[in-house]
């Protein structure tokens, strides 16, 4: 009777339920979870054909551009460098072939170094040209791409040589574009001061300077330099690297291999040999203008060797530096007025500015 009842008046779906209702039920969550199942076997197969696609992608890229990233021996130090062009060109940051006559460039799955000699450095964006004496033709140039249409989030590899060790790639995304960043400075210069940086969360180690920053198409985007300091810990803080724009390498490495100096940087200049100016108390206070290039944006302008440049652009300037700061906002050809003393008297001059030049 149990048995009859629980037929009978079971609920709908119960142990006993055996309504239509119930049965039709069944069938159809049973479809359900086989439509389910199917999908999700589905799903597993799309992602497994996804990573398979971006591993590919990633295997592809360091094929393609590896045989144009080689090691620089600077003296004692070790960098990177990029094959500019048919002719045994490469490009790499000035602070890697500072202090040094002579280097030595290994190429990817060389048996031996390659001999070469300095074409010209550009301190200001830390960039520089050397040329391998023989074995130009054992060199693949690289293809560059279009920096000002780079994207924050782009998938970017960093290869070089960190710590000596070649051939070595490091994997990140475009974590901003535009930065300003303060870089090394090389013997008898001031510290670099980068505009338009490439910031990147790919590693970038000692080593990896004067390398490529390089998308998934093979492209170099940029010309790795620095990495970020930790403030309160010191040292490199991990995920922030900065690489020169392509777009910059490709117009300062011309001008140095075509006449092995910079006549056109894109750069603000006043044109002036200055130094820091310190007061009777040790503070800095102005920039001493030491001379002015004839013909040059200050010379015209009235700014003569012996004056204290105090102001720019409406901004105190006590120092070098900061007058560098003040620059980096201008391009050749701006106006600004600049304040300076002569002797005890101000005096103020409206500047066409003229660029910066090696």
């Amino acid at each position: 009777m149990a048995s009859v009842w629980g037929r009978q008046h079971g609920p709908a779906g119960g142990i006993g339920g055996s309504s239509p209702r119930a049965s039709r039920a069944r069938v159809a969550g049973a479809i359900l979870v086989v439509a389910v199942v199917a999908l999700c076997s589905s799903c597993v197969g799309a992602r497994h054909g996804s990573a398979l696609s971006t591993q590919r992608a990633y295997e592809r890229v360091v094929r393609l551009a590896l045989p144009s990233v080689v090691q620089i021996q600077s003296g004692k130090s070790t960098g990177s460098g990029v094959v500019f062009d048919s002719k045994g060109d490469i490009v790499t940051n000035a602070h890697v072939v500072s202090g040094s006559a002579s280097y030595e460039v290994l190429n990817s799955g060389a048996d031996k170094p390659l001999p070469a000699r300095l074409i010209g450095s550009f301190p200001p964006d830390d960039l520089a040209v050397i040329r391998v004496k023989s074995g130009a033709n054992e060199l693949r140039p690289a293809r560059w791409a279009d920096s000002d249409k780079a994207q924050v989030g782009e998938i970017v590899l960093a290869i070089g040589s960190p710590f000596g060790l070649t051939d070595s790639v490091t994997q990140g995304i475009v974590s901003a574009t535009g930065r300003t960043v303060s870089g090394p400075a090389t013997a008898g210069s001031a510290p670099t001061i980068l505009t338009d940086a490439l910031q990147t969360s790919a590693a970038i180690n000692p080593g990896n300077s004067g390398g490529a920053l390089v998308l998934l198409s093979g492209a170099v985007l940029g010309v790795p330099t620095l990495t970020a300091k930790n403030p309160e810990l010191g040292g490199a803080a991990p995920g922030i690297g900065f690489a020169i724009p392509s777009d910059t390498v490709l117009q300062i490495a011309n001008q140095l291999i075509y006449s092995g100096k910079v006549t056109m940087s894109g750069r603000a200049s006043l044109e002036i040999t200055a130094s820091t100016h310190t007061n009777t108390d040790g503070n800095d206070d102005g920039v001493a203008v030491d001379a002015t290039r004839p013909g040059g944006a200050a010379a015209d302008a009235g700014i003569r060797a012996g004056d204290i440049i105090t102001e720019a652009g409406g901004q105190l300037v006590t120092s070098t530096a900061a007058l560098e700061d003040v620059l980096i906002g201008y391009r050749p050809g701006d106006r600004i007025t600049v304040k300076a003393l002569r002797g005890r008297a101000q005096e103020q001059f409206r500047v066409k500015l003229g660029s910066l030049t090696s």
